[in-house]
């Protein structure tokens, strides 16, 4: 294994162990010190989404501007991605959504939508399994695969993958790059529990924003269909917050220097 297929936890796991055994020459109780910190670190690590210790996540930008960039996770939603799309056309705002192919494949007219009008796609798995990641490499890659599959219909191959909820294991890394793509996660969110949460959520969101920070939010329908427009209306602060502050919003791709998504020819020409 070459020094550049380290991963810090890798690098960090040789450097415990032998910390261990020289520490063991002295007296062994002081061994398992090192030992447990590496266990202990290998356990948080996984839920800490900008922490780049089994492979490397990208959770922020590296463009050097006043700028941010907004994505949505969940989707689509019949009932909120074509008011989200609107709202986003009144801002002038490109955003990028992290769909699940189990939705993609339900709802195509909406991810048509969403590409017609020059937004970005990224994968966040097939069906948002929240346990994926304690499960085998073989699912892994399938839950990432098969959305893929999904989202190559629409002739886009996504680059960027989101893990639901942001959790990261050490079997990602492999997955990821055999899939030929990057761990994309965020540096600010809204903590609105996948929009059942909708109150002072512009606040949360806009309270500890930075330039080049990547915002997470989602476009699921909430809890009340009543709270629809309280969800738009709490976007629409968090667009208009993000003007105030004299910061604009860039398309992912631009703000963290790399592409997001490709869009092969297909093989028809069509």
């Amino acid at each position: 294994m070459s020094s550049s297929s380290l991963s810090p936890a890798h690098l960090l796991g040789f450097t415990c162990y032998f910390a261990a055994f020289v520490l063991a020459l002295f007296d062994v109780s002081l061994a398992v010190a090192p030992l447990l910190l590496f266990v202990a670190l290998c356990m948080v690590a996984p839920f800490l989404p900008r922490f780049s210790f089994f492979l490397p996540i990208i959770s922020r930008g590296n463009s050097g501007q006043k700028a941010v960039s907004i994505t949505f996770d969940d989707g689509p939603d019949p009932f909120t991605t074509e008011p989200l799309l609107a709202l986003l056309d009144q801002h002038e705002v490109k955003a990028t959504f992290f769909v699940l192919g189990k939705k993609a494949a339900a709802h195509p007219q909406l991810i048509k939508k969403i590409l017609k009008k020059g937004h970005l796609l990224g994968n966040h798995s097939y069906s948002h399994d929240n346990f994926c990641m304690l499960k085998s490499s073989k699912r892994l890659f399938r839950e990432i695969s098969t959305a893929q599959e999904v989202l190559a219909r629409f002739h886009v191959k996504p680059l960027a993958f989101r893990p639901p909820v942001g959790i990261t294991n050490p079997k990602l890394r492999r997955v990821l790059k055999e899939l030929g793509m990057v761990n994309v996660n965020f540096s600010c969110r809204g903590l609105d529990a996948g929009n059942r949460r909708l109150k002072g959520l512009s606040r949360r969101v806009l309270k500890h924003l930075r330039s080049d920070h990547i915002i997470a939010l989602h476009d699921v329908m909430p809890k009340r269909r009543t709270a629809l427009k309280l969800w738009l209306n709490e976007i629409d602060k968090v667009l208009q917050g993000i003007k105030d502050r004299g910061l604009k919003v860039l398309p992912l791709s631009e703000l963290i220097g790399q592409p997001v998504m490709i869009c092969p020819p297909s093989p028809m020409g069509d």
